[in-house]
Formats: C-alpha cells, structure tokens, sequence
C-alpha cells in the first residue's frame, strides 16, 4: 500500500493531543477539570518533545543526506507540519488560559496572578515566603564567567535575567525555579478572596534581593527539553538493573530538542543563551510567559462545585463471602471493569495469595508498579511466607524505570525471585498466576488484565481485569512464564504452540490476521460480517492493510482509537467500511477490546497489545479469549455504549480531524452511562 493511505503517526498523536486542549476549553466541562486538561496537554507535549521530536528530526537528517529527494522532502514537510500544529494548539492553550480559564476563575473569587504584579495588599507575605523558604533553593549562574560549567536539566524551569553589570556592561544571569523542591503555586487567602501565585513570579518580584547593587534590565523564563531516550544494547548480559540506574542518570542530560522561551527576549541575548548552553541544535521556541504548564494538575484549589461529580467506586462482591476469592473463581469467571469497579478484588487476589496455605507459587508481571504498591507488599509477604514467587519486572517503563527498579530491589531482597526482560524486548503483557495444592489435588487461578497491575492508575485508567479458573488458558500462562523465566528471545513463533492466548512474538498478530480473514470470507458468501475494536494506538501496517481489505469485501468495520491512529477512514476503495472514533472524557481510556462477528457466534479477546509497531514486534503481549457467556454479554454491552457515544466521542475523518458527532434525540456520554449500567442505575 502507499504511503498517503496511512495518516503519519506523529500527526495523528498530536491530533489527539489537540482533542484534549478542545476539552479545556469546552464550557461545559467543570472549570478545575478543565484546568487539569490544560496539565495532561501540557504534559503530553512534553513528552512528545522528549520522545518523538528526536526520532523526528533524526529522520530528517537521514533523509536529507541520502540520495531518495522525494522522501527528505516528505520528512521536511512532516516535521513542518508538526511545527505548526504545535503553534497553533499553543496559540489556542494560551487563549483558553488567559481569556477562559482565569476571568472564570476570578468570577469564583480566586485570583490567578498571570503575569501582573503582585498586589500591594498581599506582597509582604509573600515576600517572607520568598525569604524565608525560596531564597534556600536559588542558584545564580553568571554566564559571563569563563569556564563556568552550567548545565540546564530537562523541563526543569530557569530564569534569564538581564542585569547591568558593575564592569558597565550587560551581564546574563540563569536563575533556577526550584519547582521540584517547593510547590509551583502559593496561596494566600485575604476575605473572602484567594491569590494564587507563581513561584516564578514571587523570584522576580524579589530580584533586589540577589542583584542588590545592580539594575535589572529583563528576567525571562526558559526551560530546555531533551531527549529521553535510554541506551541500552541488545545483548547486554550484565546486570541490568545497574545498567539501567547508569543510563537513567544521564537521561536528564540527553540531547537538547527544544528550548521554550518567554516572549520580549532580545535575539542578541538569546544567542548568547543559545551558545552558552550549547542549543544550536535544539528548536528554538518562543511559547508564553510560564512553562512546564503541567505543574496545573497540582492546582491548589479544590472545590466540589467545580469539579466532577463524585462517582463513587463500584465494589464487586465474590459469593457469599464463605469462599476463598480463588474457590470462588474456580467456579465462575469474575470480570472487573476499573475505575468504575472498585480495584479492591485486585488487591485481594494478592493479599489471599501470600497468606493462604494452599498457594505454593505465584508468578506475576510488572510493567509500571505503583509508588506505595499493596501489590508490592503483598508479594513481598508471600515470599516470606514461604510462598515461590516470580517477578517480572519490567525494568524499560518508560519514565518508570527508577521506580521499578526500587520494587524490584526491595522484592528480591524478601526472597522474591525477580527476571527482567531481555534489553531488546519489552514484557508489556498483564497476567498473574496463582497456583494452589489442597489434598494432593493442584489448580490454578488466573488473573489477566488490559492494563498494569498498578492501584494508583486503576483510579483514571478504564481497563477490564478477568479472574478465571479456564484450565487451558491457565496452563498456556504458565508455560509463558517458564519461558520468560529464561530470558531468551521469542525467536521462533513455534517454540510454544499456544491455542488460547494470543502471545505477541508467538501468535497473536498471526491469530488476528485469521480472524479478520474469516470476517471477510463470510462477507463474501453474503454473511453479516463486522469487526469491532477498541484499543489505544493503531499503527502497525500488515493489520491496517488486512482491516482494508475486509473493508474492500464489505466487512464493515467499528473502531474506538483513543490516539494513535495510522489508518485512513472512509476512503472510497479503500476504507469506506471503516469508522473510527475518539473518545476523551473524565477517564482515561485504556482498555482494548477485538470483536469479530463470526457469523453470529461473536469471539471477543482483550487484551495487553495495540496494534503498534512496539507492541507487535518488540513485546511480549497477551490477549485472551472471554468465553464466559455472561461476561461477554456484559462487555458487548458496554461497547455498545460506547459505539452509540455522541457526547464525548468524536469520528477521525479523512484530514485527521476530530469531528463532533449530531446529537440529534438522545445524548450518550458513554462513561457517564457505563457507570450507571454498573451501578444498576437506569440508563
């Protein structure tokens, strides 16, 4: 297939980046939620610079010192284009902030000072906080000095301060914003009236106080990204760990990508900034007068009318409460559906492990593992309680890695038996398996999820965690553990022949490829045939090819992409079959769910794995059946919401924009209704 029937994928993310900036600046949505929208762009970005910006410009490069001039110049209009669809979002993130957000802010009271002075009625409290706490945490850099070794950190925030020096001459000083040790914003309350101010601006309001025999001429505030990404050789075979903890200190000092400066500063000074710091190669932005925007999702207001509505966390009951979790799930499958579901039944599955006498061993994978993990706890109390247990812990998380690696000491040190991937692949699957020994007689008991085993994320994330006593699919899991307790690479598909996972580097994208074959069979012989399919990222290019061929045979195809999406909707003789939609709401949508009609006896996986690059071909991924009739039922159920979603859910058409659906008759706000069918609410 050619290249212009696939959407490029850093286009399509930050199309879905822009959909979350629409829901800051959607009214109806409650003013401090909108704020937290504003803080998951502003992070979202920030990755995006760290991660993809340096593969990007890479390309770039490579492209344009090769002889294929057509692809340097596609590459050079990509990275164009990004530019500006970048620009553009900054330009609409500013206007929601300082048109929308702060007069509505102002209207309730609460004074967000943006870049205006400090009012006289509250300065001199703050200015004992500057004394009294800021001051400590300030580090003056003269750029001026030769050899000064001064190295700016990633996304940490600076102030460059122009001052008149007493050798009469300009000198620049870079000034750090201490935000990792103090909080960004601080709050004074007058009346019935809250101030909230910077800490950015409570250092300029006090500049005196550091340059006190000197004229400031301008402080303006910078911040320099870089790139995140980690080194670590595919056949490394020391200690992993170790090596990881040596990369992950150098990761802060990676390859500038971008320098975001204030407005008003002189090109001559920021020259001098750029080659004092050595950013000739880094894309020099000027973005509004604060940065690391982010730091919003710790606004320090909180109030419930402006706010979401609580909804409050859905507790699954197992039985009667005279059975073990595990004797219970060997009698029926359990589906959980978190954050609606309370995530309690996940922290019993391991708390009845490490305490339970029946249970000789337990085998689980980690790939981000909360900061105060119950889960980790618990593992760590099975080892001592003389339970075999094996942790993988998956040591390349991105952004998680330090934290991993602090589990995964504390963990082995109890006695737990931990294995890390090889550096080349990534363990991204979600299982955990329990296995039991009563009266000479052995069972297992399993747990297998769309996303981490991680409480704090079970809180934002929507995911669906099934609890399953299935003998076949048990054994296939148990077989996949041995296996990656040896830490080899997949290699050959065959080296396990499994028949009920669907396992990434084994047989999943093999199994997929059946599926849709089958759907378009069917179409072909004149029988319904449809394909519904939820999950984060689309990419990967074999699996969108297989999706337009079964749309070019009539197969019709319903597709929930949260961001990522590489395929084109639409499309006349090539995807007019395909739609695809958007969903961005209060919670963050993880789960994925493959649905194929199959003549009308549905087969339904979920599943760890998007159909990414990554995930197919560098992961070790699990997707598993649900053959659980009134699970499946309940699952297609909330699909189906989802699908019917025209309140929060927009369609991609074929330019990549994010349309809004007609709410013509009923209005469906698909996790406002899902909620409710949980709760046994009427819909």
């Amino acid at each position: 297939m050619q290249s212009e029937n696939f959407f490029d994928r850093d286009l399509s993310w930050l199309s879905f980046n822009g959909r979350v900036l629409e829901e800051a600046g959607n009214n109806s949505v409650p003013l401090l939620e909108r704020i937290k929208f504003l803080s998951i762009y502003s992070s979202n970005l920030d990755e995006f610079y760290r991660v993809r910006m340096p593969a990007v410009m890479a390309l770039e490069k490579i492209h344009q010192k090769g002889a294929d001039e057509q692809a340097a110049s596609a590459k050079t209009a990509i990275l164009q284009e990004i530019t500006r669809i970048i620009n553009e979002q900054q330009e609409r993130f500013g206007a929601i902030f300082t048109t929308e957000i702060i007069p509505l802010l102002k209207e309730n009271s609460i004074h967000l000072l943006y870049n205006e002075p400090i009012p006289e009625s509250i300065r001199e409290e703050v200015s004992d906080y500057f004394y009294t706490q800021v001051m400590a945490f300030l580090q003056p850099v003269y750029l001026s000095i030769s050899g000064i070794k001064f190295f700016p950190e990633n996304n940490k925030l600076y102030l460059l301060t122009v001052i008149g020096g007493v050798r009469g001459f300009n000198e620049l000083v870079v000034i750090n914003i201490p935000s990792d040790n103090l909080p960004r914003f601080y709050t004074v309350k007058r009346d019935n009236e809250q101030y909230v101010v910077f800490l950015d601006d409570i250092i300029k309001d006090n500049l005196s106080a550091i340059f006190k025999h000197s004229v400031i001429k301008g402080c303006y505030s910078f911040k320099i990204t870089r790139d995140a990404e980690l080194e670590v050789e595919d056949d490394y075979e020391g200690d992993l760990a170790r090596k990881i903890e040596d990369q992950l200190t150098k990761r802060d000092f990676g390859l500038a990508t971008r320098l975001l400066h204030e407005p008003g500063l002189e090109d001559g000074h920021l020259q001098l900034l750029v080659m004092a710091l050595k950013l000739q190669h880094a894309s020099i932005i000027q973005g509004g007068c604060y940065h690391n925007l982010k730091d919003l999702g710790s606004f320090p207001v909180k109030e419930a009318a402006m706010s979401y509505e609580k909804w409050p966390a859905i507790a699954v009951k197992a039985g009667d409460g005279s059975l073990s979790l595990f004797e219970e799930v060997e009698k029926k499958d359990i589906i959980l559906h978190p954050p609606y579901h309370s995530y309690g039944m996940v922290l019993r599955f391991f708390n009845e492990a490490a305490v339970d006498p029946a249970v000789t061993e337990i085998y689980v994978t980690l790939y981000r593992i909360a900061s105060d993990s119950r889960i980790g706890n618990a593992l760590v109390s099975a080892a001592h309680n003389g339970k075999k247990v094996s942790v993988l812990v998956e040591l390349k998380a991105r952004f998680d890695e330090a934290n991993n690696i602090r589990w995964a000491k504390k963990m082995k040190a109890a006695g737990v038996k931990i294995i890390y991937s090889a550096p080349s692949l990534k363990v991204h699957a979600k299982i955990a398996l329990v296995k039991r020994k009563k009266e000479k007689r052995i069972s297992y008991v399993g747990l297998l999820a769309t996303g981490n085993m991680n409480e704090t994320t079970a809180r934002f994330y929507t995911d669906h965690i099934l609890f399953t006593g299935h003998p076949e699919i048990l054994r296939e899991m148990e077989l996949l553990f041995i296996f990656l307790g040896h830490r080899k690479k997949a290699g050959n598909p065959g080296l396990i022949n499994f028949k009920q996972i669907l396992v990434a580097q084994f047989n999943l994208q093999q199994r997929f490829l059946q599926l849709i074959d089958r759907e378009i069979a069917n179409a072909r012989e004149g029988k319904e045939a449809v394909i519904t399919i939820k999950m984060n990222n689309l990419e990967e290019k074999v699996l969108i090819n297989k999706l337009y061929e079964a749309s070019q045979a009539g197969v019709k195809i319903r597709m929930i992409v949260r961001s990522i999406c590489c395929l084109k909707p639409g499309v006349p003789g090539l995807s007019e079959n395909i739609t695809v939609k958007r969903i961005v709401d209060r919670y963050l949508e993880h789960g994925r769910i493959f649905v194929f009609h199959n003549n009308g006896a549905a087969e339904l996986y979920m599943g760890s794995a998007d159909w990414m690059n990554r995930n197919i071909y560098r992961r070790i991924e699990v997707c598993f059946p649900v053959y659980d009739e009134a699970i499946k039922e309940q699952l297609l159920q909330l699909l189906q919401l989802q699908l019917d979603d025209n309140g929060q859910a927009v369609t991609i058409d074929q330019q990549l924009n994010n349309v809004p659906l007609p709410k013509d008759g009923k209005v469906v706000y698909s996790q406002q209704a899902i909620y409710n069918v949980l709760a046994g609410k009427q819909v």
